[in-house]
């Protein structure tokens, strides 16, 4: 069984609605895709994230998400 890389920390600077405007001091150059991920809502841990896909302008494909739920920025591979 392979596991999924653990989620890291991200430092995110946000435009309006909360999109991504750089990422770990990198411009974000373009938004690919943006999703809600609500799970788990009937448990004591309920998952609520919003994802962004971006490519930064050193032209990396960065995928981010806020936790709803506690707060933070983090960053997966």
């Amino acid at each position: 069984m392979k596991r999924l890389a653990k989620p890291r920390d991200a430092r995110v600077r946000e435009a309006a609605q909360g999109r991504p405007e750089a990422i770990d001091g990198r411009p974000v150059e373009a938004v690919r895709e943006s999703w809600l991920v609500e799970d788990r809502w009937w448990t004591p841990k309920p998952v609520r994230r919003r994802y962004w896909e971006v490519v930064t302008a050193d032209g990396r494909n960065i995928v981010v998400y806020r936790d709803l739920v506690e707060g933070g920025w983090f960053a997966q591979r």
